[in-house]
């Protein structure tokens, strides 16, 4: 055991090869995720993403954004590979995000992206799946046109019990 330890480290300390694989869908955590591409036309949509993350003033927020790839890397062993998203992300301030707290409803603004993010990638492990869609309004006001309502997924094979 010890030898296999060892040698899993020692793939994991050179680091990934040079080849990466890039898939335009990918099964995770229940969810079967699209690239946004892969999903034009389509009639399911499957590249929205929301991410589990803190601040630095450690409080905790959600990240939402489109899966643009998956990537896989490989860590010089069959038994080493990693499954990143590549995704853009949208805006998590006042500006780019708004809940609704009488209701729950999480609303995006689609115009605000998030610019000069260093940090694209997130493990496919950490991500779950929402539906963006227009928010109903008996309003015809513009400026809602922006503002998509976030719906969280149920991953498959999963049923709440009541």
């Amino acid at each position: 055991m010890r030898r296999s330890v060892a040698k899993s480290l020692s793939s994991l300390s050179l680091g990934p090869e040079r080849n990466v694989k890039c898939y335009n869908r990918y099964f995770v955590n229940g969810y079967v995720f699209h690239t946004e591409e892969y999903g034009h036309g389509r009639k399911t949509y499957n590249s929205g993403v929301c991410v589990k993350g803190s601040t630095s003033s450690e409080l905790e927020v959600n990240y939402y954004g489109r899966l643009e790839e998956v990537v896989e890397l490989q860590y010089h062993s069959e038994q080493n590979r990693v499954f990143l998203f590549k995704c853009y992300w949208y805006e998590t301030t006042d500006r780019g995000i708004r809940v609704d707290l009488h209701y729950g409803l999480v609303e995006i603004n689609s115009k605000a992206r998030l610019r000069n993010v260093n940090d694209v990638f997130v493990f496919a492990k950490q991500c779950q799946q929402v539906y963006y869609t227009y928010t109903p309004s008996f309003r015809k006001h513009r400026s809602r046109v922006v503002w998509l309502s976030v719906l969280k997924t149920k991953p498959r094979g999963r049923v709440d019990l009541v």
